[in-house]
């Protein structure tokens, strides 16, 4: 094939040598494409970033913080896309038209730092943890080994050595930071099913007998996920009653392993919640690890919303018995409000991770590194590329020292507020399905209201046969007496016509 050979006119000028450095070639044009030349213009691009930050600081910060500004600017799906304009097309756009796309995607999201925000099980502005972000995405790291990430590596280990330290497990353990708390979950029942079952790594499912773990009826759905992925089975998770305030029953626990046995099943795992993701219940850790310990079950600890209970001195009783957990899953993401996403998993076991997940990948994992390579965390992960996301936890740690003081106000047995909003045209019927099957309409409406006003955002749900009721989630420390009114009246106005 002949090949055209030419200098960039733009770039002709002799090569310039940089002491210390190799001498650079001239750019130069084969076949219309450039080589030896950057294709980025630096300063082009640093004058963009500056411009793009001060939109996010104005705009995503400033802006979605003041609670005289809307927490949402409600648009219909077919109206938002009129207005992103999201066509992806062959010419790239100006600069000045690609500030004003971030200026649009900033005003039409909804602001989770909101002090109105209420909505989900994170909320409100925490800096220290949003400049580690930033950071992060500058960086670009990955952290599967040490020589591309070594600050970062060194930091998600002195952040998990932490957290198992509040844990309790003394002799340490090891862990990891994931994609989720649902990736945490099911990172916990795959370990559970290699501990009762190690031939499964290899032989798949043909290995293993019928394995059937237990969990409350109010745990977080990603149990039920994680079983049906990893081919264990939704039917094979057995689920526990649980009482009026949504902590798991512990005689029914133990009837429920005591059927699966005369069923032929084999029980291998106990999945307990440390704070519901609707009532906020925590079940009795101490007393599941005892029913654990007598039918020889791994137990994990779904902390994922309650785990933050363990840096107070105030409320740490909730998760009394978490150090005999075999696994535990916390996201600082939640209550702590470190930047999305910030999950950890922790095992007690110092080699469960390596040995259920490693494949020995060559080009990565090469034994014969220059350096220690216990560093190299990757081949225990399910993923290969993994974001930095224990520097959020670190860096706003540091700047905090002890965090829990920031939240403890809040937190009757936890910071679910559910209740229902009785409307002046319901409240003389008497107590009884009619009521229910009216009141259960109210809560959409409210809630449809509340996002095309964009006054605030408060979730709502049914629960087992109670009609829908709204659950707020009280995080942020930037939630004021007069925020808290606010809502009361807020629902009131847009609800009393109902």
């Amino acid at each position: 094939m002949e090949r055209h050979v030419k200098e960039n006119p733009s770039e002709g000028q002799s090569p310039v040598t940089d002491p210390g450095h190799s001498v650079k070639c001239s750019p130069v044009v084969i076949d219309d494409v450039l080589l030896n030349g950057t294709t980025l213009d630096i300063p082009a691009a640093e004058e963009f970033i500056h411009q793009s930050m001060a939109i996010i600081i104005e705009d995503a910060v400033k802006k979605a913080t003041d609670v005289r500004e809307k927490v949402c600017e409600w648009r219909s799906p077919d109206q938002l896309k009129e207005l992103l304009d999201l066509e992806l097309r062959d010419g790239g756009e100006s600069d000045s038209k690609i500030l004003q796309r971030c200026r649009d995607a900033i005003r039409y999201s909804v602001k989770t730092t909101h002090p109105r925000f209420f909505n989900q099980l994170y909320a409100g502005m925490e800096p220290y943890s949003m400049v580690a972000s930033f950071i992060a995405e500058a960086l670009k790291p990955s952290l599967y080994t040490y020589e591309i990430a070594p600050v970062f590596t060194l930091i998600e280990d002195a952040v998990l050595r932490k957290m198992m330290e509040l844990i309790g497990w003394e002799e340490g353990g090891d862990g990891i930071f994931n994609a989720g708390g649902s990736m945490s979950n099911m990172y916990a029942m795959n370990l559970a099913r290699y501990n009762h079952s190690p031939d499964i790594k290899e032989f798949g499912l043909s290995a293993a007998p019928r394995l059937v773990m237990f969990t409350s009826q109010e745990c977080h759905y990603s149990v039920s996920k994680a079983a049906a992925l990893l081919g264990i089975g939704t039917k094979n998770v057995y689920v526990v009653p649980s009482d009026k305030r949504g902590k798991m029953i512990l005689s029914a626990l133990e009837n429920k392993i005591k059927a699966a046995k005369s069923e032929g099943a084999f029980p291998f795992m106990v999945n307990a919640t440390a704070g519901t993701t609707v009532l906020g219940a925590f079940d009795p850790i101490e007393e599941i690890a005892d029913i654990c310990e007598k039918h020889n079950l791994w137990l994990h600890v779904d902390a994922c919303w309650g785990g933050a209970a363990l840096m107070s001195k105030k409320h740490k009783h909730l998760l009394k018995g978490i150090h005999r957990a075999n696994s535990v899953a916390w996201n600082p993401h939640k209550m702590l409000m470190a930047c999305l996403q910030c999950c950890a998993f922790l095992v007690r076991d110092k080699t469960s991770l390596q040995l259920c997940h490693s494949s020995g990948a060559s080009y990565l994992f090469q034994q014969d590194k220059f350096y220690d390579i216990s560093y190299d965390t990757g081949d225990k992960s399910l993923q290969c590329s993994r974001k930095a996301d224990a520097f959020k936890f670190w860096l706003m740690w540091k700047a905090l020292g002890s965090i829990a003081r920031h939240y403890a106000y809040f937190m009757p047995e936890f910071s679910n507020v559910c209740f229902w909003y009785i409307p002046p045209s319901l409240k003389n019927l008497p107590d009884g399905p009619e009521l229910y099957e009216k009141l259960h309409t109210v809560a959409p409406v409210i809630k449809e209201r509340m996002m095309k006003t964009g006054s605030m955002m408060v979730g709502y749900q049914p629960h087992g046969d109670k009609p829908n009721f709204f659950r707020m989630i009280v995080i942020s420390p930037q939630v004021s007496k007069q925020d808290m009114d606010f809502v009361l009246d807020e629902i009131h106005r847009l609800g009393k016509d109902l």
